[in-house]
């Protein structure tokens, strides 16, 4: 199971801009935004709150940063096995090359490495097609000869040549290794996604691999597969397990000597056995203590500073199993967490109210816990692009028994907000001043509710049947999952509940919320997708499939549609209250997928709804944005973190700096942090 609620970019956020400050305005008290280059964005957040926690807890954010930081060389390699090679390449060209850097050859190499860096590899972070580089071959071979032979990734016995002609081919050859993750319906998706999560390995092959390891009547299943690497060796098919030792033991034997340290400066005994179990399962990579850690880190509800390193989101693997190094650092917002202890103390109701069968609710829910942070320090796979929220652990059965901890990031939010305002893109896309209105008055309110019930409530809803394995949805649980969380946060959104609570101001509030969430997944969104390409990442077919078929379903009363002014193409909402009414039904039908494992009746929803996309509205969409400028994707720069100390070594405070550029801290992390060999 997938609990990210990502939306990188915050379309509904970019509509609270209407007749806002400006960002220069925003920029007199803290820079927001920063450069953009191709697609991208980076922006800053700022740490609120930070100079107010105690010494204590400032060197336990310092160690638990650094731990953050160790991990970064894991990720590259897992995207893809020759990222960090070709990292390497363009990293010593871009800081060392002899030649004209105004040349356009160069200036399309600095972008590419720019991309490369917020991807963590050559494929899109988002869409998972591999880069175009606006770069010739024999520039960057003949930049490569003008640098220092040893400062490149040479193999031993290796001349630079060589190296190009190894490398040049995954670089510049559009036909091999295009996608880094793909979805395609009836290929192998192993074979033909770049991911190196897998080596030599059939799809099938993959499947009945894992399938023959568990049984169908363990009540507390571990999560196989997702801290290893499947090869086949010699004809036999075994697993390289990420540990102390193991796979990738350079780099996690950094993250533990962080741990460790952190561990010396928890907050409280629970905190401490949280880090220790950690500490264990990177040492022994036994899922079973994977298990017993997330158990731990559950029931660690009293700390103020809270954490999460490990392997742990499964987007990566077009199997949605194995796992993505990713780490977050973060404290409680105290005053924003009582919105989200008002919805996790309620969590019983909106189960039993649920629109979905009885036979699929939870009797009792367990352990549901939800708080506001402000996050501190990002890294992994949540570095430079990130969630905005986040649910763990992905355990089914720990879920259930144990509960689950629901994060919305506060401080990521804001910075969101800040930096779109006064962009224009709300009267480019809204259909009239009425819907800006609505959405300068409620967008932030709902956006962050939005997002509270998904993480809090809808990810936590529900039960499987007994005997269903987690995994039987395959290339589709993805989606499914996250339109499952989507669809009971809408639904709730628009619940008399919520005003009763005091969450929403009246019951007008959700409708800023359902006509953003309309406009993005029936048109926004596609300004992230290339022309002529499909929809892939799994948070956007989710969209999709929940705004297209509400279009679809609600067609013969014009519940929504879309319609033309001055020759353009809007979303208009006619009845909120039959849209409503539809999210429900699709929640209930898609709680059916998710507890009965019915895989053709998810594919038929995927397939159908959330993939193909109308190349007339796409390359209009495209065109009405190209003319704002902006960036469909937003990344961000970290904080940098420096540890005073005292003539005996001991740290006497923790500062922190906002003013490190994108490209300074890229090279500084590939310098400080390049734990692992170039070849894994």
């Amino acid at each position: 199971m997938k609990n990210k609620f990502i939306q990188l970019t915050m379309i509904a956020t970019m509509l609270t801009a209407c007749n806002a400050p400006t960002n220069k305005e925003v920029a007199d008290d803290f820079k927001y935004a920063d450069e953009q280059f191709a697609d991208l964005q980076m922006l800053r957040y700022k740490v609120q709150g930070f100079e107010d926690l105690t010494l204590k807890q400032k060197e336990l954010v310092y160690y638990l940063s650094e731990a953050a930081l160790e991990g970064r060389d894991i990720l590259f390699d897992q995207n893809g096995k020759y990222n960090l090679t070709i990292r390497k390449m363009l990293e010593t060209v871009y800081t060392d090359f002899k030649g004209d850097k105004t040349d356009d050859n160069f200036k399309g190499m600095e972008t590419y490495l720019k991309r490369v860096w917020f991807s963590n590899g050559i494929h899109h972070h988002y869409g998972s097609e591999k880069f175009v580089p606006a770069f010739t071959p024999d520039f960057f071979r003949a930049a490569l000869k003008t640098v220092d032979a040893t400062k490149l990734p040479l193999a031993e016995g290796q001349t630079v040549d060589q190296l190009c002609d190894e490398i040049f081919p995954i670089i510049f050859d559009p036909a091999i290794m295009p996608k880094r993750v793909n979805q395609a319906d009836g290929e192998d998706l192993l074979l033909t996604s770049a991911c190196n999560y897998y080596a030599g390995v059939t799809q099938k092959e993959a499947e009945d691999f894992y399938a023959k390891m568990k049984d169908p009547n363990d009540p507390q299943p571990v999560m196989f597969g997702m801290n290893s690497r499947l090869v086949k060796e010699n004809g036999k098919i075994q697993e390289k397990t990420w540990k102390v030792g193991g796979l990738y033991t350079e780099a996690i034997e950094r993250i533990v000597y962080w741990l460790d340290k952190a561990k010396a400066v928890a907050e409280n005994d629970q905190q401490k056995a949280v880090i220790e179990k950690l500490i264990q399962f990177y040492n022994d990579g036994d899922l079973k203590t994977f298990d017993a850690y997330a158990i731990e880190w559950v029931k660690d509800l009293d700390s103020r500073i809270d954490f999460v390193n490990c392997f742990t989101e499964s987007y990566g693997d077009p199997l949605g199993m194995k796992a993505s190094w990713e780490s977050i650092v973060n404290f409680k917002d105290m005053e924003a967490t009582k919105r989200t202890e008002t919805i996790s103390a309620n969590a019983q109701w909106f189960e039993d109210n649920s629109p979905v069968d009885k036979r699929f609710k939870k009797e009792t829910v367990k352990g549901v816990s939800a708080k506001v942070i402000t996050a501190a320090m990002l890294g992994g796979d949540l570095y430079p692009a990130t969630a905005i929220g986040i649910n763990l652990p992905n355990s089914n059965w720990i879920r259930s028994a144990h509960g689950s901890k629901s994060v919305t990031i506060g401080n990521l939010t804001d910075a969101y907000s800040k930096a779109a305002r006064g962009n224009g893109f709300s009267q480019e896309f809204v259909i009239s001043p009425a819907e800006i209105k609505l959405m300068e008055t409620y967008g932030d309110i709902t956006d962050n509710l939005h997002t509270d019930l998904h993480e809090c409530l809808g990810h936590g809803s529900g039960k499987l049947l007994p005997g269903v394995d987690p995994d039987t949805l395959k290339a589709y649980g993805s989606t499914i999952e996250e339109a499952r969380a989507d669809l009971f946060g809408l639904y709730y959104l628009a619940d008399d509940k919520l005003v009763e609570l005091g969450l929403t101001p009246d019951a007008e509030a959700y409708k800023a919320q359902y006509y953003s969430y309309m406009m993005n997944g029936l048109m926004t969104q596609l300004v992230r997708i290339d022309l002529g390409n499909n929809i892939e990442e799994a948070h956007m077919r989710n969209r999709a499939l929940i705004a297209r078929w509400a279009l679809e379903k609600g067609a013969a009363d014009k519940v929504v549609e879309f319609v033309k002014k001055d020759g353009k193409t809007y979303v208009q909402v006619n009845d909120y209250k039959k849209l409503r009414d539809l999210f429900g039904q699709l929640l209930a039908e898609i709680q059916r997928i998710k507890s009965e494992g019915d895989f053709n009746a998810a594919r038929e929803l995927v397939e159908n709804y959330a993939v193909e996309i109308d190349p007339t509205l796409h390359a209009e969409i495209l065109d009405r944005y190209k003319k704002l400028n902006l960036a469909p994707y937003k990344g961000f720069i970290n904080p940098v973190y420096t540890a005073v100390k005292d003539a005996e070594g001991n740290i006497t405070d923790v500062t922190i700096d906002y003013t490190e550029g994108y490209a300074e801290q890229m090279l500084r992390y590939s310098n400080e942090y390049a734990n692992l060999p170039y070849r894994n």
